[in-house]
């Protein structure tokens, strides 16, 4: 058996990751497939004799799952408000917590974002 790691940045949700499990299982040389939306990433163990590395990953192209997913980028300056205040956008949480927001979590960090979403950067340790 072979081992194949794909990047597919457009597999985002859960029913991405069956819909490219469904495409790639389909194939007779392949034995298991691994896939995460978190981590837009698909793992896969083929048979060499029975499929090639292309193969599977024009497949998964063909599929459009290898795109790059594009989106607006912020420019991190605040915006400027009708009364002349400058304000950043807020999560949903604002509401009830104001300004203070606290929370610990363990963080292990690939250097890129766990998903493609505008304004979401890196994962950085912050010392207090």
């Amino acid at each position: 058996m072979k081992r194949l790691v794909i990047d597919v940045p457009m597999m985002y949700a859960d029913h991405h990751v069956i819909a490219v499990r469904h495409l790639l299982l389909e194939d007779s040389g392949v034995e298991t497939v691994n896939a995460s939306s978190a981590f837009h990433v698909v793992e896969v163990s083929f048979d060499p004799d029975k499929t090639t590395e292309e193969a599977l990953r024009a497949k998964v192209g063909a599929a459009g799952y290898t795109a790059e997913l594009e989106g607006p980028l912020e420019s991190g300056k605040p915006t400027i408000g009708r009364d002349g205040d400058a304000y950043f956008r807020h999560s949903a949480a604002y509401e009830s917590v104001g300004t203070v927001l606290s929370f610990g979590q363990e963080i292990v960090s690939s250097g890129r974002p766990l998903w493609p979403c505008p304004g979401m950067g890196p994962a950085h340790q912050i010392d207090e």
